[in-house]
């Protein structure tokens, strides 16, 4: 099969559609690897992914008759777009079956590209099943996203793009798997060329089919698979890309969510683009792999194969990236609940970058502390616990703990019976280290801090709320000190939100 592979992939047809997508340098993730990586830019195509490719091949090979008659396919995303985009331009019709889940704009774009999108069951597998059925009914020809030897030569295609465009040595090609479709294609024409190439496959810990298969050796159906990389977010691998993946593939890495999100800021960094969860797996997974193996002075490429992202999806990955590059540390910290503990606490921190710091008084004895602090890497984190620890401070990070980064932190709070004489002002001040301290060391340790909230958000301009327990006969000293802080505020004392949930 390998020449016949080699075979269907120089002959395959997908360049009416498809552009041969650009092999760019990412200058400053190669920096930081110390090894060259190459990004293969799927993300710039037409539909902003591979998958035309495939479907083009697909439906370009098919007798006149059969392809006048009409394709159908089943999908909720990239490989929707490349089945209707091929249909108009091969001049015949194309229906989509979609879950009714599906996202609007992902229906929207099908629909523009002239797809007739028919939404059926709430996953995937239930379109399959009805598009299956609606093929037998109208007699039309089932375009299968992976497992078919056509989808799976167009696809190859990118494998020969990357050896025609660098003819240096490379050490890996790092390939997103959902069905197989792509890494089955790349792994087939690269192998035969260049067989000293490494293919590696990347797939996101919760949708892991082709590495359970490969491990078991035949097909393993998931019970369940996760959908934030929902381009790969597949139950069972082909049989066809199976047996490719057997033949030709040398390791699949697994990555979380977090080193995927982490990977999608990488990519924005180099290129001012945006990836999807699916597209960025590869670079994901080219960056494990360098951690794992110490490499140096290599070239690796990755592909970034979709650009499908959903924008309410992106304030949940900035939030995670910095958590996929190690670069933030979450904590519980417990203090004594006396004046001066917080400012003390606060100089241990030093002038470390926060991302968030949460307080609310709640107890006579001890507070609680959420806080989250940039870091190096693990090692700096471990090092802020015990410098926490040798200064009286209970601290437990509870960085890898998904219910603190889903939810508790953003929950941390409440109304508090021992905020008395609370006053609730708004501060903003100029985003830079050490300005969040200069704000808190410059208080007056008579006035007790009863909440505290800050997050970083990206901006210019930090921004938190803080609760002051500020004495009637105190209140023109209180006047006294906003007027010469510096900071912009705002009095929210007689906020309503607040009266109705923390005061």
């Amino acid at each position: 099969m390998q020449s016949d592979y080699l075979e269907r992939i120089l002959k395959a047809r997908v360049y009416d559609v498809a552009q041969e997508s650009s092999l760019e340098l990412a200058p400053n993730l190669s920096a930081r690897l110390n090894n060259r990586l190459l990004l293969k830019r799927e993300d710039m195509q037409s539909v902003f992914s591979f998958k035309l490719r495939g479907a083009y091949n697909k439906m370009a090979q098919l007798p006149h008759d059969l392809l006048m008659k009409g394709v159908i396919a089943a999908s909720a995303g990239n490989h929707a777009q490349g089945v209707a985009l091929s249909a108009r331009e091969l001049g015949t019709k194309a229906i989509i079956v979609m879950p009714v889940t599906t996202p609007q704009v992902k229906v929207n774009a099908v629909k523009m590209r002239g797809g007739e999108v028919v939404l059926h069951g709430d996953t995937y597998d239930d379109a399959y099943a009805y598009a299956r059925q609606l093929e037998a009914e109208k007699n039309l020809t089932f375009i299968h996203p992976f497992d078919d030897p056509d989808v799976i030569a167009g696809q190859g295609t990118i494998g020969m793009e990357i050896l025609r465009q660098y003819q240096k040595p490379i050490h890996a090609i790092f390939v997103a798997i959902g069905g197989g479709g792509l890494i089955s294609g790349v792994a087939a024409y690269v192998k035969r060329l260049r067989p000293e190439i490494k293919i590696i496959g990347v797939e996101p810990v919760d949708s892991d089919a082709m590495s359970r298969s490969l491990q078991a050796g035949h097909r393993v159906r998931l019970d369940q698979v996760g959908l934030f990389a929902d381009g790969v977010a597949v139950r069972e691998v082909g049989k066809e890309t199976f047996r490719l993946c057997q033949q030709y593939v040398d390791e699949i890495l697994l990555v979380d969510t977090d080193n995927t999100c982490a990977a999608i800021k990488d990519v924005f960094e180099d290129t001012r683009s945006i990836l999807e969860p699916a597209g960025a797996l590869a670079i994901a997974g080219a960056k494990a792999y360098v951690e794992r193996e110490g490499i140096a002075g290599q070239t690796l490429v990755a592909i970034a194969c979709g650009a499908n992202m959903n924008f309410d999806r992106l304030r949940f990955v900035a939030e995670r990236a910095e958590l996929g590059e190690n670069r933030e540390a979450i904590f519980a910290v417990t203090i004594p609940e006396q004046s001066g503990s917080l400012r003390k606490f606060c100089e241990l921190l030093g002038k470390r970058n926060l991302t968030e710091f949460s307080y609310r008084i709640a107890d006579q004895e001890i507070a609680h502390i959420f806080i989250g602090v940039q870091i190096v890497n693990r090692a700096d984190a471990a090092n802020l616990a015990t410098t926490f620890a040798e200064n009286g401070f209970t601290a437990i990070e509870i960085t890898d703990d998904e219910l603190t980064k889903l939810h508790l932190r953003h929950m941390v709070g409440g109304r508090s019976p021992l905020a008395n004489n609370e006053l609730l002002y708004r501060f903003e001040f100029p985003e830079r280290p050490g300005a969040l301290m200069k704000f808190v060391g410059s208080m007056s340790p008579n006035w007790n801090i009863s909440l505290f909230h800050y997050r970083n958000n990206g901006a210019d301009y930090g921004r938190i709320v803080v609760g002051v327990q500020v004495p009637p006969s105190e209140m023109e000293e209180w006047q006294a000190f906003l007027d010469t802080l510096g900071y912009r505020y705002w009095g929210e004392s007689q906020n309503p939100v607040y009266k109705l949930f923390l005061g």
